[in-house]
């Protein structure tokens, strides 16, 4: 029995959760299972001096718990530093269901992930994600308050998705202001990768300025209606990360830019909605920067989501949503200069001004 225990010890790292690389001081881990319903899910809560620990719930089929788990730590770790730099009086905070969306999800299910997060008593408050849906909201609306991104008729701010397209929108504005002079997209060569909700506004936006759009994503039904709908190109090249475009889009899932496609990359921007886009954050920020493509840091500028769902907390319309979301250009802009004179990349000089308004807080509440 102690043999076979230190195996699996040994094939995870020694301890299941702080021995995972993508462990970094997380405050909580909470394992949800439920038998009747088939409910296994994680919330990872990482840092809550800013306030409660807001973040989406993502339902995707992971090959297996260990891809789940550190799914929720990077994500849950992103949206600390997502909230502190939007200025956001809020935490760090994400759920994982594991299980395949269109054919696992019940209403039973929903509403039992539901119960619990109302056990964490308001520690972590949850949205929606990959996977889960503004009436998956509403159903657990039904059994705590602990959820944002309800529907407009029962008060909430409905979808958080278009909003978030904007700040993804105004992010490349910024990153094309500063890669090419101009923050004009007219003519620019823009590659979409994923076309969900998200995906999908921002290639309308980008559509509407003149943008030479191409989409591609797992599902071709999807590509040729978004296709279809706004005029954009289906990219059918043999490798999309080596394509010759201007900015390069990850709307999909995270990690695109890695160590296989990294030195393939054609694109002078990385400008997308995806969370995680790099597989390391240092490393492949560092090489980015070495070959002058110029990375806009995605829990910066897919902020738009959470700026629209705090509004639920603090009262805030979506006039305001949408103001603090196009601020998203100004501050993308100033870590472009501030890492430029630091001889920083991006991602490290987003990170320090997080960082630094996390310790500030923290300094305070000591005191």
């Amino acid at each position: 029995m102690n043999t076979e225990l230190t195996t699996a010890a040994e094939l995870h790292k020694i301890d299941p959760v702080f021995g995972q690389v993508s462990f970094d001081n997380h405050e909580q881990i909470v394992f949800c299972n439920d038998k009747d319903t088939g409910l296994k899910a994680i919330i990872g809560i990482h840092n809550t001096v800013l306030g409660p620990a807001l973040g989406g719930t993502r339902m995707w089929k992971y090959s297996n718990e260990w891809e789940a788990l550190n799914d929720v730590l990077r994500l849950s770790r992103g949206m600390t530093y997502k909230s502190a730099i939007s200025g956001l009086n809020l935490g760090g905070g994400k759920a994982v269901i594991i299980g395949n969306a269109k054919e696992d999800k019940t209403p039973e299910m929903m509403i039992k992930f539901g119960q619990f997060i109302h056990s964490l008593s308001g520690k972590y408050i949850t949205a929606e994600d990959v996977g889960t849906t503004t009436p998956d909201m509403d159903l657990i609306r039904t059994v705590t308050p602990y959820v944002t991104g309800i529907s407009e008729s029962l008060g909430g701010s409905g979808n958080p998705s278009p909003v978030t397209a904007y700040g993804v929108y105004m992010g490349m504005k910024a990153a094309a202001k500063y890669q090419f002079g101009s923050d004009n997209l007219a003519g620019k060569k823009v590659l979409v990768q994923g076309i969900g909700h998200v995906g999908e506004t921002l290639v309308d936006y980008l559509s509407k300025e003149g943008a030479l759009v191409e989409i591609t994503d797992i599902n071709q039904q999807r590509v040729e209606e978004v296709a279809a709908k706004y005029g954009a190109r289906i990219f059918n090249g043999a490798d999309l990360y080596s394509a010759d475009v201007d900015i390069y889009a990850p709307c999909a899932l995270g990690a695109t830019v890695n160590d296989d496609t990294i030195y393939k990359l054609n694109a002078k921007v990385i400008a997308g909605a995806a969370n995680n886009q790099l597989a390391n954050e240092e490393i492949h920020g560092r090489i980015l920067k070495e070959r002058g493509i110029l990375y806009a840091p995605d829990f910066l500028i897919n902020a738009g989501g959470i700026i629209n769902v705090y509004g639920e907390i603090v009262k805030y319309g979506k006039e305001e949503a949408m103001r603090r979301t196009e601020n998203i250009f100004n501050t993308a802009t100033d870590i472009f200069n501030l890492a430029d004179e630091k001889g920083m990349t991006t991602y490290q000089a987003a990170l320090a001004i997080a960082e630094k308004r996390i310790a500030d807080r923290k300094k305070e509440n000591a005191q």
